[in-house]
């Protein structure tokens, strides 16, 4: 079957998306995703969405990591969603969907922007030169002088594939503080198995790590490869933050038909 799909990107992380609000997409394979993903053979994206219909939310949002397979949450693909679903007629001042990691609420300003709340965070698990908590993924954050020099893929991989975190393995962050308020993210991404241009959980983790304040409210904006995007939180302690939202651009690319 011929079905139409739309492609979005938010900071640079790009998403095949379709909308199977009326349940017509087919149950996708891991080969189909990952052909549909592939930047070659395919339409090219860091994963896929599908907009899905589920009883007392707006919406559900299905996600596919580029290899095909079902993943753990999506930051910057959860804003896409959003901002797809208001394109495809369904407005609310405030949204509220579920996704793989739970209920979340969402926010579109008149600039277009896109605010998304993120799960709380109750456990830091905190190295000697790194950081590693889940904010719907999960992430190990490595603080570094010199982010823009660092050989992202090679010691991403390296951590990713390492037998502390398995066959599950997990999303590689390099972390610069650039001033007070303000850090330069570099993500390695499961799944993708490269650099992606951002990641949103890996941006809310890297933020949640670098707050400035002991407790309180914070701030924080990040720099990506990809764009610039902002988290928000209360910081209750060194292992508990909440009301996180991740906030930034979320952009309609072009849209098309393919085969299934």
């Amino acid at each position: 079957m011929k079905a139409e799909f739309f492609k979005y990107q938010g900071t640079g992380n790009d998403f095949v998306i379709f909308n199977n609000m009326n349940g017509q997409i087919p149950a996708l394979t891991v080969k189909q995703v990952n052909r549909l993903c592939d930047r070659k053979f395919g339409i090219g994206a860091d994963g896929l969405m599908l907009l899905s219909k589920k009883e007392g939310y707006d919406f559900e949002m299905i996600y596919y990591n580029a290899d095909g397979n079902e993943s753990s949450m999506c930051g910057n693909g959860g804003r896409c969603l959003v901002k797809f679903a208001y394109h495809q007629g369904i407005h609310r001042e405030e949204y509220k969907f579920i996704a793989i990691d739970g209920e979340h609420d969402a926010e579109i300003d008149t600039n277009g922007i896109v605010s998304l709340k993120m799960k709380d965070v109750d456990h830091v698990e905190q190295g000697a030169d790194h950081a590693v908590l889940n904010t719907g993924s999960p992430h190990y954050i490595k603080f570094s002088s010199n982010v823009k020099d660092t050989d992202v893929v090679g010691i991403g991989r390296a951590i990713r594939y390492s037998n502390t975190y398995g066959a599950e393995g997990i999303n590689v962050n390099f972390v610069e503080t650039i001033d007070n308020d303000t850090i330069y993210v570099r993500t390695y991404e499961r799944g993708v198995e490269d650099e992606t241009l951002s990641c949103g959980t890996g941006v809310t983790a890297a933020a949640l790590v670098s707050a400035h304040n002991d407790n309180g409210f914070n701030q924080v904006e990040v720099e990506t490869p990809g764009g610039h995007l902002s988290v928000e939180f209360d910081k209750l302690d060194d292992n508990h933050f909440e009301n996180i939202w991740l906030c930034g651009p979320a952009e309609f690319v072009f849209k098309g038909e393919v085969e299934l």
